[in-house]
């Protein structure tokens, strides 16, 4: 098994000063945070820097793309019932899942059940957040489509031009 990357060995708060470093400096400059390291006492070469910069770097990248690729999905698609987020949350839920069914106890790889457990409380919890915003903009678009009705009614609208008002209104999140 590959020995395990002195990077990911610095405690919390180090660790998080490099990763800041990193991208602060378009991750460059590995010999002068090698340097800025060992003054605080740790001593990592710059290729072992390199190294974690490198795939820190690409999944920072993958990330941004992410980001990007559902913004535009987003705005090309406005999604005012949320099945955006419902897909997500899905593929989350998924995931997470097959990840429990596939959990193997490895010592080079701990997998750290409270968090797991966390995620998955956190996710669900947002699957029924998402449902009741769900029902709040569905009854909110039925009581708006009741309202209109008996403006239009009153206004001396035909019971035809009536129904078309409502079925658009309903049409929206319905």
């Amino acid at each position: 098994m590959p020995k395990r990357s002195a990077v990911e060995a610095l405690p919390k708060a180090v660790k998080e000063w490099l990763d800041r470093a990193l991208v602060d400096g378009n991750f460059s400059g590995y010999e002068r945070l090698s340097e800025d390291l060992k003054r605080r006492g740790f001593d990592l070469s710059k290729s072992a820097i390199h190294r974690y910069g490198s795939a820190f770097e690409e999944r920072l990248a993958t990330l941004k793309m992410a980001s990007e690729q559902a913004k535009a999905i987003v705005e090309a698609s406005p999604d005012d019932e949320g099945a955006v987020s419902e897909a997500l949350m899905r593929m989350v839920q998924e995931k997470l899942f097959q990840v429990m069914l596939d959990f193997k106890v490895d010592p080079e790889k701990p997998l750290n059940i409270a968090s797991a457990a966390k995620a998955i409380a956190d996710l669900s919890r947002a699957t029924v957040g998402q449902k009741k915003w769900q029902a709040e903009v569905r009854d909110k678009t039925r009581a708006a489509a009741d309202a209109v009705t008996q403006v239009a009614k009153k206004g001396g609208l035909t019971a035809e031009a009536v129904e078309t008002i409502r079925r658009e209104i309903l049409g929206i999140a319905s």
